[in-house]
Formats: structure tokens, sequence, C-alpha cells
């Protein structure tokens, strides 16, 4: 008889810990007992899965391949727990989902609560994360679905077009600068002060490769790692600009996108899911609201 799935949850946790005592309390048994068990488990199996003999618990070669399918066989379980809840109708039903920091501000809330609204027994867990952890988080089935830009993905995950988002120069309504309707000569943001994202995101790193395509080097007086700090900041100041997708200033009542000549890139907004994973009803039911909401919205066709 081969080993039980508790068998292989006892051997992963030992291994993401390196350590008895930990993956023990983790397991909420005792160490004496995940010891006997482990042991009992490489009997089963015919190999020595563990290496103790260091200060810490490492796999050996033979636990390193086992662990990898180990891992895989027990996050095809809990898909099959979660397809057996699943119910059709939406009366009740969980999602989880992450986003890239700049759509939490603009496309979480009315994407929640529109499914909130239609399906009021879903629950729904967000998460706001960078596009490598999103992908990361679907290929461990730790994520239903998430909303990044297209681009090179990691294998074994898809990506579906949502719609074109689209950046632009981001000032003050009261703001005595930047008047008028016509486009903004890049050129001219060489003398004007910039508060921008920092570094950590990747609308960050597209101002950058702009500004540099156009050989414009403007001083960024401000740097944030919250897209509400920035706002905050560039409505309270007549000095001030940032750069923020168009979506971000329309629904603010203080803030006014001015297009720049030539126009930032635009980018794909992508829905991002595991391939061949199974789809749950509510993640089903958000990836038709999405593709419905961005239209209603009229965000840019990809």
């Amino acid at each position: 008889m081969g080993p039980e799935l508790r068998h292989l949850r006892y051997l992963t946790a030992v291994v993401e810990h390196g350590n008895f005592t930990r993956a023990a309390e983790e397991l909420r048994i005792s160490q004496p007992t995940l010891s006997q068990q482990i042991k009992q488990m490489e009997r089963v199996v015919g190999a020595q899965l563990l290496d103790r003999s260091g200060r810490g618990v490492r796999p050996t070669d033979a636990g390193e391949a086992y662990v990898y399918y180990a891992k895989r066989v027990l996050r095809d379980m809990a898909a099959a727990d979660r397809a057996v809840l699943d119910v059709a109708d939406l009366s009740r039903g969980h999602l989880r989902l992450a986003m890239t920091p700049t759509f939490t501000v603009y496309l979480t809330g009315p994407l929640v609560d529109t499914l909130r609204s239609r399906h009021p027994g879903i629950t729904v867990d967000v998460r706001e994360m960078t596009q490598d952890r999103i992908e990361a988080s679907l290929l461990a089935d730790e994520l239903d679905l998430g909303i990044a830009f297209a681009g090179s993905h990691q294998a074994g995950v898809s990506a579906t077009a949502l719609f074109t988002e689209r950046l632009s120069l981001v000032v003050s309504v009261g703001g005595d600068e930047v008047r008028g309707d016509r486009p903004l000569p890049v050129r001219e943001l060489a003398d004007r002060q910039l508060a921008l994202l920092s570094g950590d995101f990747a609308t960050r790193g597209h101002i950058d490769d702009y500004l540099a395509a156009h050989r414009v080097a403007p001083p960024v007086a401000v740097e944030a790692n919250s897209i509400q700090a920035l706002t905050e900041i560039v409505r309270r100041s007549s000095l001030l600009a940032t750069v923020l997708p168009d979506a971000i200033a329309e629904d603010h009542p203080h803030l006014r996108p001015v297009p720049l000549d030539p126009p930032l890139p635009a980018r794909t907004a992508v829905l991002l899911r595991r391939e061949s994973a199974y789809e749950s009803a509510a993640a089903r039911a958000f990836a038709r609201l999405a593709h419905d909401l961005v239209q209603e919205r009229g965000y840019g066709r990809p």
C-alpha cells in the first residue's frame, strides 16, 4: 500500500520549513509523531527522502523528485475538492483574485462590487502583487485568476486580452500650468517636476522607457510606492505632475489627464489563468463580468 495524502502533506511541510519542529507546529501534530510518519513513508517508498545530517533538514535527490510530484498531487486534490463544492448556479462559491497595483485603484472596486451584487453568495479574496508573483501563484494553484499586462508569460499561464490601458500626464484641476486641450510636447517635460511611482511598479519602468526614448529627463521631485499617496500629493500641488492611467484621472474629481505628444505607448490588460486548471463557476462568471464591465466603462478595445 502506497503513502496516504497525509504523508504527502507531512513531507512537503518538512521540506518547506527545513525543520521538523516548525512543520509539526503547522500540521498540529507532535514532532515525534511527524518523524515516525516520515520514516514510515520512506520505508514504503523504499528510499531515503530527507537528509537529517546537517543543522537543518533538506531533501535528498530522491526526496526532491518525490516532493515535486507530491505537490502536484496535493494541488490536484485541492482542485478536486473545490470542484465538488462548486455550485454552477452561483448561489455560493469562492474566488481567489490578484491584480497588479494600478488596477486595484480603478478596477477592483467596480468588478468586485458588480460580482457581489449579482452573486452575493460568492466570497472573494483579492490580493495586490507583482505580475511575476501573480503568475507563480497561479501555477501553484494559490489563485484562480489574475489581471496584469500582456507580454511574455511563464510557461503554463494563459492570457486573454481585456482592454487597452492608456496613460497620460496628470495634473491638479486647480493648477495654473498645463492648460488647454492641446497635447503637450514631450520635450516640455524637461523642466517639469514630476511625482512618480517608485521603481517597484511596472508602470514606472514603462514611463522611464518612454522618457529615455525621447531623451527627456525631467526632475523627479517625489517618488511614492502607493498610487493613493501619489494622487493625493498631485491634487494638492499646482507644480507637480504625474503619469497615470487615464482611467484613474477620469475617476478622480481633482485630477485631469493631459495627453502627451507623442503619446505614451498603450498597454494591453489581460486576464491570466493557469492552463488546463479547473475553472470554477465563480471564476467563469467573473471572467464574463470583467469583459462586459470594461466595455461598459468605455475602456479601449484590446
